[in-house]
């Protein structure tokens, strides 16, 4: 993984081009716009703050958030996910998947979606992951920091299927999953496997197959814009989210291609 912003290349652009009307005319390139919204993500810039160089900061956020509502940059992650398990010699969709949530402060003087997290101090905002066996995200989801991880959990196993697809067959979790959202797996014909380090170690101890979640969740100290919540819309901080998987996933389809 790249620790810099990088605009988009001839062949990033290629696979993600498609998601956009490029026949119309406009005053800006929406390939500009793409790399001036990766260079916010990955600098933790201010919309006001963007650089002369990109295109002024209101055009660029006119099409984050058309963009943002129309789903777009949830398509275009999960056709890149697609895209880089297929490179890997997978199959497109996953038959296996992990969950876990991670707690961020929220900004000030931002009331909406707020709350405290007792268990781990955070007064903010809480985010759930879902990534397949290689830490690929497919859904997130971000709520406020007091809300129980298993009822979170449990309003999106529907959006996970919808994601997902037939194919899933098995979640992972710890122990926070092993109630309400086990019964609702358990309803659409999923198994949920409980993952925990044994009770007898200390420190920190890889547990087996919840490890590669809790490294998609550090995956996000790389981009500055998500290592604290700073947006007033829960849905603007999920965009965020598939924002900084996508790039990823570009970066690995170049690699692929230089190889």
């Amino acid at each position: 993984m790249t620790k810099q912003w990088e605009p988009l290349t001839d062949l990033q652009w290629a696979a993600i081009s498609a998601f956009f009307d490029l026949q119309r005319k406009r005053k800006h390139e929406l390939r500009t716009i793409m790399d001036a919204i990766f260079w916010l993500l990955r600098t933790g810039c201010q919309w006001r703050n963007l650089p002369p160089n990109f295109p002024h900061w209101q055009a660029v956020y006119y099409y984050f958030d058309r963009w943002k509502k129309a789903d777009y940059f949830e398509h275009i992650n999960a056709t890149l996910n697609q895209l880089d398990r297929q490179q890997a010699d997978r199959e497109p969709l996953p038959s296996a998947a992990s969950i876990d949530t991670q707690s961020v402060k929220l900004a000030p003087m931002i009331g909406e979606w707020r709350g405290l997290d007792a268990n781990k101090k955070v007064n903010g905002r809480k985010r759930t992951f879902v990534v397949d066996t290689q830490g690929r995200l497919w859904v997130a989801d971000v709520d406020a920091a007091n809300r129980a991880d298993g009822s979170l959990g449990k309003a999106l196993v529907v959006a996970i299927l919808w994601r997902v697809g037939e194919r899933l067959e098995k979640m992972f979790g710890d122990q926070a999953y092993n109630g309400v959202f086990a019964k609702e797996l358990d309803r659409w014909s999923i198994d949920f496997e409980k993952a925990s380090r044994p009770e007898s170690t200390q420190g920190f101890v890889p547990v087996a197959k919840r490890w590669v979640v809790e490294r998609s969740i550090a995956w996000t100290n790389y981009f500055r814009r998500i290592v604290k919540d700073y947006e007033h819309t829960v849905s603007s901080s999920a965009s965020w989210l598939y924002l900084a998987n996508s790039q990823i996933m570009l970066q690995r389809i170049e690699t692929y291609c230089q190889i």
